[in-house]
């Protein structure tokens, strides 16, 4: 496995299939974009150079600090159907490992490093439209004289603000089909973690409704490693455009604003206070305009707020912010 990573060709082949993926996937938002402005009857649909297009944003990180390397943020903020949208590439080496990378590999602690990945969020405007994020990477790490040790992870999570069975049902087997080729075990191993991971501790609630989420993967090899995280990767546009499809144009008013804003107040308390991805960026030295791409827009707080029983606000809690089985 060390002798594969170490070549060029391997290192290749993962930046080629991230990059590629980054690029579908951004092109599959300026699609929606530029439908939802035709739509409107703005541009015409059929002229692509009218189209929506993300912001794309390629840096570098040079010689001399903490990490070296590159990537690619690309983002879409203010659009019609997403309020803020991004999607990063990156691919950068460090001379030790952060110590969130470390909490289950002490033998690792201050090796140095090599990781690459592609992460998203997409916060859309529409309140019954649901957040989503997905994160596929790959990491290897080694003291000098050493083995060099790979591991990948990455998963994708649901984060609705107004629950639908069927749409947390359609995401659910998305994420269960992706991983049936590589063992029966693995959709219910990954996503009792996503919904061990992605749970806010201090207000001992889930985030959303899961996913799959799976880090310091190792035990299938480097191939097999690998081709599950390309089709957890291969899967996400497939698991949430057509969940879009079907709310991104309900007709909603300030009383669902007013509750989306409270409860992406929620995200952002996790990915602040919890999430290790956040802590790996910046206890690493990466660039944080990048790493804060995850954020809403805009989101609120307010004290002890609980919504009347029997109204979708507190079904929400009741039924959809619950461990439970969909598939």
């Amino acid at each position: 496995m060390s002798q594969q990573l170490n070549t060029q060709s391997t290192v290749t082949q993962v930046r080629g299939y991230l990059v590629g993926l980054q690029a579908r996937i951004i092109g599959a938002l300026e699609a929606i974009e530029a439908q939802a402005a035709a739509k409107e009857g703005e541009i015409d649909a059929d002229t692509p150079t009218q189209a929506v297009r993300a912001l794309v944003d390629p840096w570098r990180k040079e010689p001399g600090t903490p990490l070296q390397g590159d990537g690619s943020t690309q983002i879409i903020e203010g659009g019609r159907v997403f309020e803020r949208a991004g999607c990063g590439f990156s691919h950068v080496r460090g001379p030790q490992l952060p110590p969130s990378a470390t909490q289950h590999r002490p033998e690792l602690a201050g090796a140095p490093f090599e990781a690459m990945g592609v992460s998203l969020v997409f916060h859309p405007r529409n309140p019954y439209a649901p957040t989503v994020h997905m994160n596929v990477r790959m990491i290897a790490a080694g003291h000098p004289g050493q083995e060099l040790v790979c591991w990948f992870g990455g998963g994708m999570d649901l984060t609705p603000y107004y629950g639908f069975d069927e749409d947390v049902q359609h995401f659910h087997r998305s994420c269960r089909d992706a991983l049936a080729p590589f063992g029966d075990d693995k959709y219910p191993r990954f996503k009792q973690w996503c919904d061990e991971y992605f749970y806010l501790k201090h207000r001992n609630e889930q985030r959303g409704i899961g996913g799959v989420f799976f880090d310091d993967f190792a035990e299938l090899g480097f191939a097999q490693g690998l081709a599950m995280t390309q089709s957890v990767g291969d899967a996400f546009l497939g698991a949430y455009l057509p969940i879009l499809e079907r709310r991104q144009s309900m007709a909603y008013g300030e009383r669902e604003r007013n509750f989306q804003l409270y409860r992406r107040g929620r995200y952002v308390e996790f990915n602040l206070v919890w999430d290790r991805g956040t802590h790996f960026g910046l206890q690493s030295g990466g660039r944080t305009e990048s790493i804060l791409l995850s954020m809403p827009p805009l989101a609120s707080w307010a004290y002890q707020r609980t919504p009347a029983k029997g109204t979708p606000e507190a079904t929400l809690t009741e039924r959809y912010l619950q461990r439970r089985d969909w598939v």
